[in-house]
């Protein structure tokens, strides 16, 4: 599925849009144009948090899938990722048919942005990564609690892998190890359902718009660090466009609940800016990991400090639509969503998949 959206302004100015989702791997970018004017620059949008890549499997050991077709033997066990900006992540598959590619880039997501958010028994996977290998370390006590003499760092990577596919695919599959196949039978009947954690960092909305001469915003900070380091656009040196709190007050660092703005200049010609925000965070154990190359599905186990990042865009313009355009994946609903939000004096106009919309001014 691939979701193309353009769009025109009743107005002899222009805006950008910068609204993309991953939907099947692909990815829908979306452009926006106005009479006269060439086809404004588009770039992609993601949830923030951490980027990551696929370094492969760590710790593991066998598992046997019994399906219609006959019995398969498949490795099975804790996954490893490299952040961008330095970081560890270990993770857990999700989706036991799909394969997985070393060196596969991965994006921190919501449940809804993988296989995770029709499950449900989302919550008991979550549950069962709070409660294993490598969030529980003691493998003494891990083996107690499972009614097993011992187990190895490779029985539990793979008791728990196994214990997690019975509800993230609802297989019939078990551990070789006898250890490893004790733990997942224990892990299974014990979880219970757990809730989503939140971003380790993210910015809501993704996408903002308003007048010369004015804050534009806000843009809240989710995170679960201390603190942020908020970076301003590229150009603002010479564009004059200042990141600031409702005040006025220039930001160079933000926290959780904070809200940001993009103070423009009076004299702006019409045009975009984008603003970051970076961190050095643990990233929560439960959240999900996403590749846009149909890698499968992981959910995160653990993590050392590590990188993450978001960012948003305001779009200005002095008269006529000024819209701004956001887009996110919805799998537990086979969505794409799009939000477009008009802050101009004339109606936004664009064309979705071959379908007219129109946003009113102020709407």
């Amino acid at each position: 599925m691939l979701a193309a959206l353009s769009g025109f302004r009743r107005s002899t100015t222009v805006a950008r849009l910068a609204a993309t989702a991953t939907v099947s791997g692909l990815v829908a970018a979306g452009v926006l144009s106005g009479a006269g004017t060439a086809a404004a620059d588009v770039a992609p949008q993601t949830e923030g948090g951490a980027s990551a890549a696929l370094d492969g499997l760590k710790i593991f050991g066998e598992a046997v899938v019994h399906e219609a077709g006959g019995d398969q033997r498949v490795s099975a066990g804790l996954f490893e990722m490299s952040v961008d900006g330095g970081g560890t992540l270990q993770t857990y598959g999700v989706d036991l048919h799909s394969p997985v590619q070393r060196d596969a880039r991965y994006q921190e997501t919501s449940w809804s942005g993988t296989s995770l958010g029709t499950n449900r028994d989302a919550g008991k996977i979550e549950w069962i990564v709070q409660h294993s290998y490598p969030q529980v370390n003691d493998l003494a006590a891990l083996a107690h609690r499972a009614g097993v003499g011992s187990l190895t760092e490779q029985d539990a990577a793979t008791g728990t892998q196994v214990a997690i596919w019975r509800y993230s695919d609802h297989a019939k599959v078990d551990a070789v190890a006898p250890g490893a196949e004790k733990l997942a039978d224990y892990l299974q009947r014990s979880a219970r359902a757990g809730g989503e954690p939140g971003a380790s960092l993210t910015l809501d909305p993704a996408a903002v718009s308003g007048r010369p001469g004015s804050v534009v915003g806000p843009v809240t900070v989710h995170t679960n660090a201390g603190a942020v380091a908020v970076i301003p656009p590229a150009d603002a040196a010479t564009s004059g466009v200042r990141i600031t709190d409702k005040t006025g007050k220039a930001l160079t660092t933000a926290k959780n609940g904070s809200r940001i703005y993009f103070d423009i200049p009076a004299d702006a010609a019409d045009g975009s800016a984008q603003l970051s925000v970076q961190a050095s965070t643990t990233v929560p154990v439960g959240r999900a990991l996403a590749s846009d190359s149909r890698s499968q599905p992981q959910i995160l186990a653990g993590s050392s400090e590590s990188a993450v990042s978001a960012s948003a865009t305001a779009d200005w313009a002095a008269q006529g639509a000024i819209p701004a355009v956001s887009a996110r994946k919805d799998c537990a609903k086979g969505t794409v969503d799009i939000t477009a939000v008009d802050k101009g004096d004339q109606p936004f106009t664009f064309s979705l998949m071959g379908t007219e919309h129109t946003v009113p001014a102020g709407a």
